[in-house]
């Protein structure tokens, strides 16, 4: 006497209790390619934060400023690429697929 439901070729397996490697690290890539838009608005932020000279703290230069604005925006750039480079190489084992969402 079976316990579980059978079907023609024998016991029904129940569905693993844990995801998969592969989709579990695609679910983390996606919650990290959501969060990177407001990781880069508070980086862009910084910048409000720095002492503009009225304080006992000396002004940052400009040239500073635009380069920091420069370069957390290449970051964000680099990273989002490294996200999409991710993303295609965990989606799914078809790399043709015709799936777009």
């Amino acid at each position: 006497m079976s316990v579980g439901p059978e079907n023609e070729t024998g016991p029904v397996q129940a569905p693993p209790v844990f995801l998969e490697k592969q989709s579990y690290r695609r679910r983390r890539l996606s919650d990290a390619a959501r969060l990177l838009p407001i990781f880069g608005a508070l980086l862009f932020a910084i910048p409000l934060l720095w002492p503009d000279g009225s304080g006992e703290g000396g002004q940052v230069p400009m040239s500073a400023a635009i380069t920091y604005i420069f370069g957390v925006w290449a970051l964000l750039i680099v990273v989002g690429g490294l996200f999409g480079i991710a993303a295609r190489r965990w989606s799914g084992s078809d790399p043709g697929s015709s799936e777009r969402g």
